[in-house]
């Protein structure tokens, strides 16, 4: 007889709706920054990657202190409602800005509400579902996420082509999605009861690894976590794919639709993704797409035509629903229940520290040695992340037995 897989559960349910409608206000705006940055307010290529660099730089450090505090005080709501709160107010403010300072402005408070609210919403999140499904809770939770960023352009779209609506109205539109997102989560998401930690019968002395709480990373985690430095560092803002898409012929009035079809294939592969690592484990998937990453990246680096453009966005979102919900399934696996807002926190400041040295990077190779040198050297650091994932797996423990038994039983309400 054919059991049930776990249900995800409101909690997931609701999350996911927040990330769309916060999704689809963010990619009104996004995937026409860039062009705002250039056109209208003359920023350069280096510029553009100073800017999104930065502001995710900051974020990373909030969300490894917001995480960290949620897992101090045992909560994680108010966190994560000040954060879409705060980033919903600032994001819209982009329309005002007259220079480039004043958009980094903008995106250094926006990215703050996002430090604060990511960590403790993953670790919300990991906390709500079974072991054994965690990979498709968050393969969801991404879809649903990705979907919004489909819906985004699409507005935008229309806002700009159908309606003939201004580019900075839009931004201030961008406000009304926003706000919803922030209704829905004090509404509809309930927070589980975190465990009490058990005292340990026998304490034994700390470690450096296990100094006190937020110090470091869970040990398990610390490998995982240089292969994830190293695909970073590699991994710059994805403006400069909006970037190159226009340098190859596609019309700037399409790249909202373009940026719709990446997000379009992310929602249809994240869900898909995340369950195939609950079935087949985390790091295999996670190396499949970052070798997937690095072929794309050299395909951008040797494209010629706007059709290429088109092909190597579609592929690009088959890397996301590869790794997004892997990689955080992974790492709350490898994560106590008690430490798991820290253990989002670690693994999102590798990821956001990574942002500005890597996007600096490839701003100032495209500016000084062409496009295709700096993807080429994007993927050569994306085949060396997944090499190093790869041996760094041969000394890691398997998934926990509790986690596999969990996928063989009926399923839960």
């Amino acid at each position: 007889m054919r059991t049930l897989r776990p249900r995800l559960g409101r909690t997931v349910l609701a999350l996911s709706a927040v990330s769309l409608l916060t999704d689809l206000s963010s990619e009104m705006i996004y995937p026409l920054l860039p062009i705002f940055l250039s056109a209208t307010l003359g920023a350069s290529a280096a510029m553009v990657g100073a800017i999104e660099g930065s502001a995710e730089t900051l974020a990373a450090v909030l969300k490894l202190a917001s995480g960290w505090w949620s897992d101090r005080v045992r909560r994680r709501k108010p966190l994560v409602v000040a954060g879409y709160a705060l980033a919903s107010i600032a994001r819209p403010l982009v329309a005002a800005a007259g220079s480039a300072s004043q958009v980094l402005a903008v995106r250094l408070v926006d990215r703050i509400g996002k430090g604060i609210r990511s960590a403790p919403r993953d670790a919300l999140l990991a906390d709500a579902v079974p072991p054994g499904v965690r990979g498709r809770a968050f393969g969801f939770h991404r879809a649903a996420d990705h979907l919004g960023a489909v819906l985004g352009p699409l507005v935008a779209f229309a806002l700009l082509g159908g309606l003939g609506v201004e580019l900075r109205t839009v931004f201030w539109l961008a406000a009304i999605p926003g706000a919803a997102a922030v209704l829905v989560l004090v509404v509809a998401v309930r927070e589980p009861p975190l465990p009490r930690p058990a005292a340990p019968a026998d304490p034994a002395p700390r470690t450096a690894g296990d100094a006190a709480p937020g110090a470091a990373p869970p040990r398990a985690l610390v490998g995982v976590l240089g292969a994830v430095a190293l695909f970073t560092l590699g991994n710059s803002t994805d403006a400069f794919l909006v970037l190159r898409a226009t340098a190859l012929g596609v019309p700037v009035a399409l790249v909202p639709i373009l940026w719709a079809a990446l997000h379009l294939v992310k929602s249809a592969t994240a869900t898909a993704g995340g369950a195939l690592s609950d079935r087949v484990g985390r790091r295999p998937v996670i190396v499949a797409g970052w070798a997937l990453y690095a072929a794309i990246y050299l395909g951008f680096a040797r494209a010629s035509t706007a059709w290429h453009a088109w092909a190597l966005f579609a592929a690009y979102g088959v890397v996301f629903g590869l790794t997004e919900g892997a990689e955080k399934a992974l790492v709350a696996d490898l994560a106590p229940a008690g430490r798991r807002g820290t253990a989002f926190g670690w693994y999102t400041l590798t990821v956001g520290v990574g942002a500005l040295p890597a996007s600096l990077l490839f701003g100032v190779v495209w500016d000084r040695a062409g496009a295709a040198a700096a993807f080429t050297l994007g993927a050569a650091l994306a085949l060396g992340a997944a090499l190093l994932l790869v041996v760094g797996g041969r000394t890691s423990p398997p998934l926990a037995a509790a986690s596999v038994q969990q996928q063989r039983e009926p399923g839960r309400s």
